[in-house]
């Protein structure tokens, strides 16, 4: 399988990742158009590490400026097997409280400007969004929380909003009515881009607020968010520096198939197949198109 390059997004208040050793940053260019940031490579332990700020260091882009198809394909570029994307998130159940981590296995997405896929005109493909998150790759991340003592909850369905605004209380009692855990606004299309580009793909949300479907709690602020977040960032750091000490060197086969998303996924035949896509495509979906 090759070797393991573990590739970290940070959410908001993430904007390094104290810890790496052999530290560089490099600007990687995207025919999807520029990152959010340059990317930066390290290592914690004997595990190579290219850490992405999703905002932008200063947090200078909102969910829905930012260039996430530019975001995955770098990090594909650069070689990264396995993403742990950060999220700070609001919560619909009072058994997840402000503090508490959630590793994500199922998504909702309710955004409608950003671009969610690497192919359509000139080349089609569907791949399966069954099963989004790693299962492997979402235990360890699991794994790590519970051996930092950090409160944390396998599995739950994250609602992505598109934003910037926080939801309505009308829509949060929605959300929350449809079994939908968590609410943020930037696991979308992060996920499905992932899977496109055949990396294995989890979330980490870090619970911030409950929404505003909750009696005692019915205004969300950035003040609020802001001051349960600094907690949250640390304790993340040590969850991610546990996560990459304990990963392994080459890369797994992911049980749910994320390591070859592409297989049979490639719908347009190859002679109606337009070359200035797939020149686009050359790191996505090399793999499958011979480039």
């Amino acid at each position: 399988m090759g070797k393991a390059v573990l590739g970290v997004i940070g959410g908001s208040g993430v904007y390094d990742l104290p810890g790496l050793t052999d530290l560089r940053e490099e600007r990687v260019e995207s025919p999807f158009g520029s990152p959010s940031d340059t990317l930066r490579f390290g290592r914690i332990g004997g595990t190579e590490i290219v850490f992405l700020p999703r905002h932008g260091r200063g947090h200078r882009l909102s969910p829905s400026d930012i260039n996430y198809r530019a975001n995955i394909d770098a990090m594909k570029r650069v070689g990264v097997t396995d993403i742990v994307s950060l999220s700070a998130c609001g919560s619909f159940h009072a058994e997840l409280p402000p503090g508490t981590f959630v590793v994500v296995d199922q998504y909702i997405d309710r955004t409608y400007r950003r671009d969610s896929s690497f192919f359509g005109k000139g080349c089609v493909a569907h791949v399966s969004m069954a099963t989004p998150v790693g299962p492997r790759l979402a235990a360890r991340v699991a794994e790590a929380a519970e051996a930092e003592a950090a409160p944390v909850r396998r599995g739950g369905v994250y609602v992505c909003i598109e934003g910037p605004q926080f939801s309505s209380r009308a829509e949060s009692l929605v959300y929350k009515a449809m079994g939908c855990d968590v609410i943020g606004m930037t696991a979308m299309p992060e996920a499905k881009l992932a899977r496109e580009a055949e990396i294995t793909f989890a979330t980490l949300a870090m619970v911030t607020d409950f929404d505003c479907w909750h009696p005692g709690h019915d205004v969300v602020d950035v003040k609020a968010v802001v001051d349960v977040m600094k907690d949250n960032v640390e304790r993340a750091r040590r969850v991610l520096a546990r996560l990459a000490r304990d990963f392994p060197a080459e890369r797994e086969a992911c049980p749910a198939g994320s390591h070859r998303a592409l297989d049979d996924a490639i719908m347009t035949a190859p002679g109606a197949r337009d070359d200035e896509v797939l020149a686009r495509l050359d790191a996505v979906a090399g793999r499958v198109l011979g480039r």
